[in-house]
């Protein structure tokens, strides 16, 4: 009697890892939260890879200005929750894979339902600090595996991404503000291997420019919640070539790990990268 054939919409993957490797897929739970330029590349990514339920965590709605560099916005769809577009685009990729929408933000509230225990991995691409540093400490107690995006926008060169342990990071504010806060906030040293996976880039950020009518406001910036104390959020140029491709390769991590398949690559460093990491960590 004849094995079953693999779905005709997963055969070239299966062609490339096996069929091992995609029943391990198939079996896997994948939560991705912050599903924006970097979150529906990824998401995208492991549903079409074979991942047979992926769960996507947003509170947020489409905006005109997303459509730069996220794959749901699309004419028809500003206004709509970004997590429940996204599914709808999904199923109809892998009819058979389980895709669940959330449209909740990720807070310590939140935090047991949107990441409950046993969760295969975890995609951490929200650009929001406390929710990163919760959500890491929250993946590290419960053993999930865990990748986080860092610094994605203000970068122009998607062959400058790297994925190393969050130690490892650098030329990055977002990874520098993760690493200094996890250490006096969550009592987590990040000057040795943490066991939390970053994508992040060695490209020197870019000065992001004012455009005409910027002084009746910037369009899409979020505005500080009533009575909250903090600074006007920031606004920052990106770029779907770059964002997408932080989504893609923390995907490929992903997978990677689930199928545990290890690429042969060989990692051409440059000379000053090669002096950095020889020096000691402090």
């Amino acid at each position: 009697m004849s094995a079953p054939r693999v779905p005709l919409r997963l055969d070239r993957t299966a062609r490339l890892l096996g069929e091992d490797a995609m029943a391990r897929l198939a079996a896997a739970h994948v939560v991705v939260l912050g599903i924006g330029g970097v979150g529906t590349f990824a998401a995208e990514a492991l549903v079409r890879a074979g991942v047979g339920r992926v769960t996507l965590v947003d509170g947020e709605r489409i905006e005109e200005t997303n459509a730069n560099r996220q794959l749901h916005a699309v004419e028809g769809a500003f206004g709509r929750l970004k997590a429940e577009e996204m599914a709808d685009r999904l199923r109809g990729a892998v009819p058979g894979a389980r895709v669940d929408a959330l449209p909740l933000r990720y807070s310590a509230e939140t935090a047991d339902a949107l990441v409950p225990p046993g969760v295969s991995f975890v995609l951490d691409a929200m650009d929001t600090v406390v929710a990163k540093l919760h959500l890491i400490q929250r993946c590290l107690d419960l053993e999930i595996p865990i990748v986080t995006s860092l610094g994605a926008a203000r970068r122009l060169d998607p062959t400058a991404i790297q994925v190393t342990d969050l130690c490892e990071t650098h030329t990055d504010q977002l990874a520098k503000d993760v690493r200094k806060y996890l250490r006096r906030r969550h009592g987590i040293s990040a000057a040795t291997p943490t066991g939390v996976l970053a994508v992040w880039s060695v490209e020197e950020p870019r000065r992001t420019l004012s455009l005409p009518g910027d002084e009746h406001g910037i369009p899409g910036a979020r505005r500080p919640e009533p009575g909250a104390r903090r600074r006007e959020p920031k606004v920052y140029g990106s770029v779907a070539f770059v964002t997408g491709a932080f989504g893609l390769v923390a995907a490929g991590a992903i997978v990677q790990r689930l199928c545990g398949v290890t690429p042969r690559t060989h990692r051409v460093l440059s000379t000053r990268e090669e002096a950095r990491r020889r020096k000691p960590r402090r």
